[in-house]
């Protein structure tokens, strides 16, 4: 397989490739290099942190979010879900799953949830990652039973006689049909099926039998005594699901600009299974994905951006605090997406502010850079508060591992090092500004090259 194929299909389907590991797939075939990829990604390793204060106060807590005990969980939760936040960077960084971890990723985009309680934020972010290449009904199913999602789209009160339709609007416009394939009425007749669909407050699956409606009800052109997973199922049996999955996933991992042709095709295998892993291998193995067009078309995304620094040179940071303002001023809060939609991707990621400190990003992070902000108290999110003068008395605590990157590129020629930040193609003002360049060593020139407009690219 073409190199720079390998370096595409690894810049979308994980989060970089390095020299030894790209070597050693560059003698196999496209679908050998392929099955590589799944074969990886085959487990499934949950990612925990521990929380025994918290788990003892839930063994408690009453049902009054009024409570004082209610508000000292919330307050012990959210100091967790930074803790979780650089956990999650950090599994991305090192994983063996690439792929399981890059579609976990793409998935927390897709089925948005935003808890208080990281007992649920972390069970979600789990059954996001075991279901991430499995069967999309399964997935589905589990999703609409996860006690975050319960709570954060109103199920919890969804009840015979008074249904909350919030979930069942959502499970369709933004989870599997899209706009335009339901009507008003299927929200209210699919609302009626989750009625009863609760948690304990330990975040166990119940379906509370008295607040369920049992009664006919008619969805998108079927009658019946439907439960919720025969919702689901019925949904499923709709062209515009398969359809709406493959144009959301092909906008992620093959251009933002669709091609109708290349849609139907992913749809079509799709639909046969809803295998999440067969449409995925379709995908990577398709001519059309490693066309140029296809090719560094695509801005990162700030977590991308982020876990990319870090696989090619370590750095740790010791106050996960900081890490997660770096997210705010790039646009990207993990666990904290802006509503049920997600985050718009493409060219939403870029405006004047996040694009100043994501060129500046790498210096700040891996050679000591100018910008530093006051570590005391709450963060502001703007990039003036980030950038003013009395900050600079302070700097981000990282310790970052160079060794590891000489270990692994310190050997390349500078070509070969400008291949693997930036990839095959390269404006031609570009190259005339590396060639002007005078560096003292590899660890300099990374950073420049990382600072340049095209590494926001893959």
């Amino acid at each position: 397989m073409e190199k720079a194929h390998i370096h595409h299909l690894y810049r979308r389907a994980s989060f970089g490739i390095g020299p030894e590991r790209l070597s050693g797939l560059q003698e196999l075939e496209r679908p050998l290099v392929v099955a590589e990829l799944f074969k990886s990604s085959r487990t499934v390793e949950k990612l925990t942190i521990p929380t025994p204060d918290i788990d003892n106060h839930l063994a408690t807590m009453p049902m009054d979010r009024k409570s004082k005990k209610f508000k000292e969980l919330v307050k012990k939760s959210r100091k967790k879900h930074v803790v979780y936040n650089r956990s999650w960077i950090n599994k991305m960084t090192n994983t063996q799953q690439e792929l399981r971890e890059r579609m976990t990723l793409f998935w927390a985009n897709h089925f948005v949830m935003r808890s208080r309680n990281i007992l649920f934020s972390q069970s979600f972010n789990n059954t996001l990652r075991t279901h991430a290449l499995g069967n999309f009904k399964d997935f589905v199913v589990a999703i609409a039973q996860e006690p975050g999602m319960l709570d954060y789209l109103n199920n919890q009160q969804n009840k015979k006689g008074a249904p909350n339709e919030n979930f069942a609007r959502e499970l369709m416009e933004l989870f599997t049909l899209g706009l335009g394939n339901y009507s008003e009425t299927d929200i209210k007749e699919a609302a009626r099926a989750f009625t009863g669909w609760r948690h304990d407050p330990l975040g166990n699956f119940k379906i509370a039998k008295k607040h369920h409606d049992d009664g006919q009800k008619s969805f998108l052109g079927n009658t019946g005594n439907f439960s919720g997973e025969e919702i689901i199922q019925l949904i499923l049996n709709q062209p515009a699901c398969a359809r709406f999955i493959a144009t959301k996933v092909y906008r992620h991992f093959v251009n933002d600009i669709v091609n109708e042709e290349h849609i139907e095709a992913i749809a079509k295998v799709f639909s046969k299974d809803y295998d999440i892993s067969t449409m995925m291998r379709f995908i990577f193995n398709s001519d059309w994905f490693y066309t140029s067009e296809n090719i560094g078309s695509k801005i990162k995304s700030p977590i991308d951006l982020l876990v990319g620094l870090m696989r090619v040179v370590p750095f740790s940071w010791e106050k996960p605090q900081q890490l997660k303002y770096i997210e705010r001023l790039l646009g990207q809060v993990l666990l904290e997406p802006p509503n049920v939609a997600g985050w718009p991707e493409g060219r939403s990621w870029i405006d004047a502010n996040t694009m100043m400190v994501r060129l500046k990003l790498p210096s700040v992070l891996l050679k000591n850079g100018e910008i530093a902000f006051d570590v005391k108290g709450e963060f502001e999110d703007s990039f003036e508060a980030f950038s003013k003068k009395n900050n600079f008395s302070r700097k981000l605590a990282i310790t970052t591992k160079w060794e590891v990157f000489e270990a692994e590129y310190g050997n390349l020629s500078d070509e070969e090092l400008r291949f693997y930040m930036l990839g095959s193609s390269i404006e031609t003002g570009t190259k005339k500004f590396l060639e002007t360049l005078e560096l003292e060593n590899k660890q300099d020139f990374c950073i420049q090259l990382m600072s340049l407009p095209e590494y926001q690219l893959c």
